[in-house]
């Protein structure tokens, strides 16, 4: 996304999260799109946890 003058109007909160776990650290958090990385290691190797 480009803006250019503005900022973006976006609510945050109203982004679909998922639960995520972390293989390499055992952290859960809740993630946001595909490319999610632990926020404890930075770590991609991350695996979905159903709700």
């Amino acid at each position: 996304m480009c803006s250019v003058g503005d900022g973006f109007n976006m609510d945050i909160s109203a982004l679909e999260t998922k639960l995520c776990k972390c293989e390499d650290c055992g952290n859960e958090f809740k993630g946001i799109g595909n490319k999610a990385r632990c926020p404890s290691c930075h770590s991609a190797n991350i695996s979905d946890l159903k709700y």
